[in-house]
Order: C-alpha cells, then sequence, then structure tokens
C-alpha cells in the first residue's frame, strides 16, 4: 500500500512538472509565434536574427528581462506588488490540472492516465481558477499606486464579471447534454457522438468571445490600453515581474485554447478515425502520442486564430465591451440554454 501511494504521488509530481514545463515552452515560443504572425499580416519579416528563423527569440527575450533592474515604487506596498505577479502566474499555470491530455499509455509496467485530477467538477473548477486569476492583476495594480494602475485592475474585474456570466451559462449547456462536469466524460461523449461545436454552434461561438475577455487579448485587452493607461495594471513593473504578467497572459491563452478544443472539438480525439481499432494496430503508447499530437494541433489553431484576430480587429471601447457583454453575450447564453433545455425534453418525451 506505502509503495503504491509512493509510485502514485511520484507519478502525479511528474505529470505536474510536464504540464508546468510544457506550458511554459509553449507560452515562451508563443512570444515568438505573435511577432511571426504580425509579420506575415504586415508583410514583414519579424525576428530572424537570434537562431534560425529567430528560434532563439526567446531566450533571447527571457535574458533582458531578468537582466533588467527590478524596480519597486516608493510608495508602493512592496509584499502585494511581489504578490501580484506571482498569483497571476501561479494560477496560469493551475488552470491545466483538470484537463485530460491523451489517452493513457503504459509506463514501467503501469498504465498512466496523462490527466492529473480526474475530479467531478472539472469545469467549475476551471472557471473558478480562472476567476482566481484577476485578483492577480487586480492586487498588482492596487499595490502599484498608480492611478492608471489601479483603472486598469477595475477594468479586468468588471470584464471578468460581465463575461463569466454567459461563459458559465454555455457550459450549463454541455453539462446538460452529457450529463457530467467531467472534462473526460465530455470527451468520451464526443468521441461516441459528435463533437459539441456541432452540436452546439452558438455555445461555442459565446464561450470563444468569452475567452478573449478572459485571456485580456485584443479586441479586449481594456485593462492594458497603451493609448489610454500607458500600459495599465503592470504600467509600474519591470524585470521578471512584468515578465511573470506576460507569460501569465500566453499560459492562459494556451490553456484556454486546449479548454475550447476539449469541449467543443473532441478534446484528443482525432477526427475521422476510429481510435479503438487504429490502437488496436500501434499500440497504446503510440496512440497516447497520436492523441496528445491532435489535442496540441487543435490548440494550435486557436493559439494563432488568438494571434490573427490580436492583429487584425481593433480594440473596443470600454461601454462598447460591457455592452456586448451585458446585453448581447447573457441573453444569448441564456436563449441558447433555454432552446438546449427544450430539445433534449422533446427528445426525450
Amino acid at each position: 500500500m506505502t509503495e503504491e501511494f509512493y509510485a502514485d504521488a511520484l507519478e502525479k509530481l511528474a505529470l505536474v512538472g510536464a504540464m508546468i514545463g510544457f506550458s511554459l515552452a509553449v507560452a515562451a515560443y508563443s512570444t515568438w509565434g505573435e511577432r511571426k504572425v504580425a509579420a506575415f499580416l504586415q508583410d514583414r519579416i519579424g525576428p530572424n536574427r537570434a537562431g534560425i528563423f529567430g528560434l532563439l527569440q526567446p531566450l533571447a527575450d527571457g535574458l533582458k528581462l531578468f537582466s533588467k533592474e527590478e524596480i519597486i515604487p516608493t510608495n508602493a506596498n512592496k509584499f502585494l506588488f511581489i504578490l501580484g505577479p506571482a498569483l497571476a502566474m501561479m494560477v496560469a499555470c493551475m488552470t491545466g490540472a483538470v484537463i485530460p491530455w491523451s489517452s493513457p499509455f503504459e509506463m514501467g509496467g503501469r498504465i498512466v492516465v496523462p490527466q492529473i485530477a480526474d475530479v467531478n467538477i472539472g469545469f467549475l473548477y476551471v472557471l473558478g481558477v480562472l476567476s482566481v486569476g484577476v485578483y492577480g492583476i487586480m492586487i498588482g495594480a492596487w499595490a502599484s499606486n498608480n492611478k492608471y494602475s489601479l483603472m486598469g485592475g477595475i477594468r479586468a474585474a468588471s470584464q471578468i464579471i460581465s463575461y463569466e456570466l454567459p461563459m458559465g451559462l454555455v457550459l450549463i449547456t454541455v453539462l446538460m447534454m452529457t450529463g457530467s462536469l467531467k472534462l473526460s466524460d465530455i470527451v468520451n461523449y464526443q468521441q461516441d457522438q459528435i463533437w459539441f461545436v456541432i452540436l452546439q454552434p452558438l455555445g461555442f461561438l459565446i464561450f470563444l468571445i468569452c475567452s478573449f475577455a478572459e485571456t485580456n487579448r485584443t479586441p479586449f485587452d481594456l485593462p492594458e490600453a497603451e493609448n489610454e493607461l500607458i500600459g495599465g495594471y503592470h504600467s509600474e513593473y519591470s524585470s521578471m515581474k512584468m515578465g511573470f504578467f506576460l507569460f501569465a497572459e500566453y499560459i492562459n491563452m494556451f490553456i484556454s485554447s486546449v479548454i475550447i478544443a476539449t469541449i467543443y472539438f473532441g478534446g484528443y480525439d482525432i477526427p475521422f478515425v476510429n481510435d479503438a481499432k487504429l490502437a488496436e494496430s500501434i499500440g497504446m503508447n503510440w496512440m497516447s502520442v497520436l492523441n496528445f499530437m491532435s489535442l496540441f494541433g487543435k490548440a494550435c489553431f486557436f493559439i494563432f486564430f488568438y494571434m490573427w484576430v490580436r492583429w487584425t480587429i481593433p480594440r473596443f471601447r470600454y461601454d462598447q465591451l460591457m455592452n456586448l457583454g451585458w446585453k448581447t453575450l447573457l441573453p444569448l447564453a441564456l436563449f441558447n440554454m433555454l432552446l438546449t433545455g427544450l430539445v433534449i425534453l422533446l427528445l426525450n418525451n
């Protein structure tokens, strides 16, 4: 019993380390990808000096952030000033704990499920952690003792409240159809039936728009609008404290892309392929690799979509942002939930 307990603990610890390390690597190279996508859309070359095709640019950026001077404003609350970016980074890394990254694989005579915690309240956990994430921004904004930073923090809080309501309502429709809050059950349902992007197209559209607001990406980047608030909530930050805020944003973008793929695009399900038959022919481990590549490929598409939108659509005004959340998305989410309930009732009867 003791040996098995330690083996399980070591397995979970390895999964946590792999998830955090992989998320950090994706976030680092998302900065390179963002510059390349922006350059492509603006007919430029982009980073091409540091390494082949500029692939060492994230390392150069990291070295630059580490070597910058650490500045804490004189009138800032030093403890909260440090806690803000640390909390934002920690919460960003916590979100992926309930995501099923792939099908099980065998290692050392053990069947390993590449999911840290398959809890019964999977996407409620995701919503809860995303809600906590705004505290890092608000704490950092308030501790800076800067009116522009404080305004950015207030905007972030009101934005989160506005867009989490419709996001939660569209997830209720997924719960109504699957009868489970587990993300693994949602993936299994889509493998057996059909992807939710087809069953819930309006819910997917609302969730996608809300995910832009949750991650503070353009056109919903009002908390850090340069033309209004200098840099918003991280105006007073420098060195790796600012780097933590930036990394947290890119990790949130990656995890949000994975969650969209998991809930609406079958997760690690390979489209147009019978996964069970393929697993029999190539083996469990290779199937797990293909499943992970399928999920990662879907996530990369949405990461590209985030970047594409950023360099295509201009930023909203703040009143337009709030009106869209409360007067358009919330009624549409309620309508979608009622329509889903009516269809389920008619089919059951």
